[in-house]
């Protein structure tokens, strides 16, 4: 008997010296493949958006609009609301009760609504009541729309010509790693409960808050707060340890898929990407809830935006 669990010890050992079986390493090949595959299409479609003539790399204003009162918008110095692009006069904004918002364009200058030409007054639509107005000039390569942050409303302004459109040289990237790909488990909240999120700008805005997503590291549960930006998608705002290291400080955005029936749904820092305010100091982006700091580094996605 003895014997026999020696050879059995014996062989146990060899097995364990001679590592993973060919179709282990073939199974992880085929999903290190995988991983780098969606990767590069997920990489290639944020580097389009981002450098789309109206992407975030466009953005070179965010001018707030008096509040029940009336501005002169236009590049020139006598306006009210001076833009750095454009014609000098473009025309009177007025911000009304329940912040509407309406446009009365200057007699003669060439603007645009959503690719239509202005002739008269007309309401502009914020991005807090619906698909935001885009109002364009310059042949199209200039437009602004008006948003609306923490009640207040704004203007901001985007040019195709815009230094960091223009300057941009790519983003850097942490290698690409498995174990930071994780499944995790969706849990729901009651239906309506909202978060507050305060901004870059130091605003506190509720958001739509669907539930938590949870999954193991090194054996340890960790718990992210989802905010629904009215995609139907799992929206993570984020920091940790790399955070003012390798990273851009204030945070950094992924997105996960609702879950099945399962409750299941994937957790990829691969695709942790940088906010706009990461690139121009004309966004307002979400700052991570307490409960979305994390306490280890996540070396994976986007790394630091390169300075022009």
């Amino acid at each position: 008997m003895y014997k026999f669990l020696m050879i059995a010890v014996l062989l146990l050992t060899a097995a364990c010296e001679r590592g993973p079986s060919a179709e282990q390493l073939a199974k992880e090949k085929a999903a290190q493949m995988k991983l780098h595959s969606e990767n590069m299409l997920w990489r290639k479609d944020r580097i389009d958006r981002l450098t789309q003539p109206d992407g975030w790399l466009s953005l070179i204003g965010m001018h707030w609009l008096p509040k029940n009162g009336i501005t002169r918008v236009g590049s020139g110095e006598a306006n009210g609301t001076r833009i750095g692009v454009g014609p000098s006069k473009i025309g009177m904004i007025t911000v009304g009760a329940g912040n509407e918002v309406w446009l009365q364009p200057e007699d003669g200058v060439a603007l645009t609504i959503d690719g239509q030409p202005v002739t008269g007054k007309t309401r502009l639509i914020a991005d807090s009541q619906g698909k935001a107005s885009v109002v364009g000039f310059d042949n199209g390569n200039a437009s602004f729309i008006v948003i609306e942050r923490g009640g207040r409303m704004a203007l901001r302004v985007r040019d195709a010509n815009a230094p960091t459109r223009k300057g941009f040289t790519g983003i850097d990237y942490f290698p690409l790693d498995r174990k930071f790909r994780f499944e995790a488990n969706f849990v729901p909240h009651e239906a309506g409960r909202t978060i507050e999120i305060v901004n870059i700008l130091g605003m506190v805005e509720p958001m739509m808050n669907p539930g938590t997503v949870t999954f193991m590291h090194e054996g340890k549960p960790v718990t992210l707060e989802a905010i629904d930006e009215g995609d139907h998608r799992l929206f993570l705002v984020f920091a940790d340890r790399t955070s003012g290291k390798e990273t851009y400080a204030a945070a950094r955005f992924m997105y996960a898929a609702y879950p099945g029936p399962d409750g299941k749904t994937i957790v990829d820092f691969n695709e942790a990407y940088n906010p706009p305010c990461a690139f121009t100091p004309y966004s307002t982006c979400p700052m991570p809830p307490p409960g979305n700091r994390m306490d280890f580094a996540v070396t994976a996605g986007e790394k630091k935006p390169r300075k022009l």
